[in-house]
């Protein structure tokens, strides 16, 4: 098992008073996982169970099994429940869905989603506890829609952004609007979609300015490239591209950037092999985003991360992994990056596959959760022993990330059965009431987890 670390010392003693209070449960007192401990398995994995990884604890490259494991998706299995802290409950709020991604709240309480698989966005009308799901079919013909924002923020938005792998359109919206009444007009037109890493998460920054646009590495490890001439790197240096932003590359592993009119391209942060979810923390314009690290280098490396994404960032990708961790299949290619690279905020166990992320903003779920942010794990494939297939909870103090997450919502593995899970969660969405809503495209289900103490 993990240690005590210092914090969790200091949660331990302060912890009883809150439990007075109500706003933590016993679960809370558990010790934080360091260490190789912290890395782990899906058999370790339980409500309020917290993990802190650091750059100090990874293996060096190639230790152990190098594994394709891929899970095999069922029905959910009778009896089968998920878990949450306790004083929380698990509810389904919609099934029989096509593959359910990207999830938004529009101002007014109707609930949006992609359905990937199915090529449309679907929209349930808000409604009152206890009653029925209705949803219609707000837009269909699609191409693998994945993002979805409002725009302009706040309560009175005009348009619906939708993503899809090469393009992001734009449609005609009011609030309590359930149908398309247009085509979708190009905002952007020229994604990179040959090949690779093909959702593309949307975000508008809090003035409404600027539009993010999250795009994945066409590769692994961008194998085989030769490393760029000194005049392409310093074209790229002027755009911000500090990263793999060349031949097959480019404007890839990137955050992007446009006007709210598709105009004015731009890269924000590159090296994110694969930045699959988009977050504003509340009350800031500061960027953050969960990355799908590479994988092929051992069971347990890289972690995949939440982190902040700062103008002009570099992360990494292709040549180094959580700092100036040198990726030995580029070994000496890029020297003159190495103190360039930037540490990500919170690791998270290898090959989890982190796709979506949302900041707790509502008022049901106790104080002690404000602030703090959700991550859904859609699940390893890359490892030996599973990880991923859970939703967690990272933790943040004054602001700012404490490097610690915890396990908020668990059960997806099928029992004593290692090769077989019955759901896949991909995003969250913070309801009206303040309950959370996740998706999950195993079995195209989205859940509702609310707070009501005993």
């Amino acid at each position: 098992m993990g240690t005590l670390t210092s914090r969790a010392a200091a949660l331990v003693a302060s912890a009883a008073l809150s439990l007075v209070a109500g706003q933590l449960s016993a679960a809370d007192l558990k010790p934080t996982l360091e260490g190789s401990a912290a890395f782990g398995d899906w058999r370790s994995d339980a409500p309020s169970v917290a993990r802190r990884i650091s750059p100090a604890d990874l293996p060096a490259p190639y230790v152990g099994e190098l594994a394709t494991s891929r899970s095999q998706v069922v029905a959910r299995p009778e009896g089968a429940s998920l878990k949450a802290p306790e004083g929380f409950s698990v509810d389904l709020f919609a099934s029989g869905l096509n593959g359910p991604r990207v999830i938004r709240v529009a101002p007014n309480g109707d609930v949006f989603v992609t359905e990937s698989f199915g090529g449309q966005v679907r929209v349930f009308p808000a409604r009152r506890s206890g009653e029925q799901p209705q949803s219609e079919d707000f837009v269909s013909g699609l191409e693998r829609p994945y993002g979805l924002a409002f725009y302009p923020p706040g309560p009175d938005p005009r348009w619906l952004y939708v993503s899809t792998p090469s393009q992001v359109l734009r449609y005609p919206y009011r609030p309590g609007q359930l149908k398309a009444t247009s085509e979708g007009e190009k905002i952007v037109g020229d994604l990179p979609a040959d090949a690779g890493h093909w959702t593309r998460d949307l975000l508008f920054s809090a003035d409404g300015k600027t539009l993010y646009v999250a795009v994945g590495s066409k590769s692994n490890v961008a194998e085989g490239h030769v490393r760029p001439s000194a005049e392409e790197v310093a074209d790229l240096e002027k755009t911000n591209g500090l990263g793999a932003g060349f031949g097959p590359e480019l404007f890839r592993a990137d955050v992007l950037a446009f006007d709210p009119d598709g105009g004015h391209k731009r890269v924000f942060a590159t090296g994110l092999r694969n930045c699959s979810g988009l977050a504003l923390r509340p009350g800031t314009e500061e960027l953050w985003c969960v990355v799908n690290e590479r994988d092929m280098l051992g069971d347990n490396l890289p972690p995949d991360y939440a982190t902040r994404v700062k103008p002009g960032g570099f992360y990494g990708w292709p040549w180094y992994y959580i700092g100036a961790h040198e990726d030995p299949r580029h070994a000496g290619e890029r020297p003159e990056l190495a103190d360039k690279v930037i540490t990500p905020d919170v690791l998270i166990q290898p090959h989890s596959a982190p796709l979506g992320l949302t900041f707790y903003r509502g008022s049901q779920f106790p104080e002690a959760f404000k602030g703090d942010a959700f991550v859904t794990l859609h699940g390893s494939w890359n490892r030996s022993k599973r990880t991923g297939y859970k939703v967690v909870r990272l933790r943040f103090k004054d602001g700012a990330p404490t490097g610690e997450y915890e396990d908020f919502l668990t059960g997806f593995v099928v029992p004593n059965d290692d090769s077989k899970v019955w759901g896949r969660p991909v995003d969250t969405a913070v309801a009206p009431d303040g309950a959370l809503l996740v998706t999950e495209d195993g079995n195209g289900a989205i859940w509702r987890v609310s707070y009501a103490p005993k």
